[in-house]
């Protein structure tokens, strides 16, 4: 697999702990970009360090900006293939290749699917793509995509969705795609949209504004 072919998009927000071995083992197959949502701490600094390019955003916008961020600059360098990856280091780096493998063999959208989920909202969620699109974990973090998929929609994110708009459009769309189970791993921090009822009211906004859309 030629690198240069692949990009990981690796939003990161307070992530000094656990950004350089995300990297170390994303790069091995493709280039990272980090997209250092005004952290508090070294992430931007250990990101440039470990080989990442590095997106730096002058103040915190949140997920899905900085996912939206970290498509532009994957698309601008290129590439075939887009990963997104998160910066805790819960995705086993043996699955890479087999994202990658799936789109290299004709998938236009690869999807994650966890072990467990940590929040009620995520099982309503999954329980509505599940029934809608057989999509069995549409909030995993993990997810592949050839880079035309991103151009034929123009953006990542419109409305704060967590992750899950472009998948969604595409699924929507009839776009073919493949999902590959894994077993989530401890994570060093605490989880970026936490565990709360806000968390939670989050996720619900992202799924009926869709449901509404």
């Amino acid at each position: 697999m030629d690198r240069s072919r692949v990009a990981f998009v690796i939003p990161a927000f307070n992530e000094s702990s656990t950004i350089f071995d995300v990297i170390a083992a994303a790069s091995a197959f493709g280039q990272s970009i980090v997209v250092n949502d005004h952290s508090l701490d070294d992430t931007a600094t250990i990101a440039e360090a470990a080989g990442a390019l590095v997106v730096n955003h002058t103040i915190n916008q949140g997920y899905d900006n900085a996912l939206n961020s970290g498509f532009k600059a994957a698309a601008s360098l290129g590439v075939d293939y887009i990963v997104t990856l998160d910066a805790d280091g819960q995705h086993d780096p043996a699955l890479l290749p087999r994202l990658i493998a799936e789109l290299e063999n004709g998938a236009s959208l690869v999807l994650g699917v966890r072990s467990s989920k940590a929040r009620f909202a995520e099982h309503v969620f999954g329980l509505y793509t599940r029934l809608r699109y057989g999509v069995l974990d549409p909030l995993c973090g993990l997810k592949g995509y050839r880079r035309d998929l991103y151009e034929s929609i123009g953006h990542f994110d419109s409305y704060k969705s967590i992750g899950t708009e472009l998948m969604l459009r595409a699924v929507a769309s009839g776009v073919g795609y493949k999902q590959v189970r894994f077993q989530v791993r401890d994570r060093a921090d605490a989880p970026r949209f936490g565990r709360s009822l806000v968390a939670n009211a989050k996720i619900l906004r992202a799924l009926i504004i869709w449901i509404l859309s």
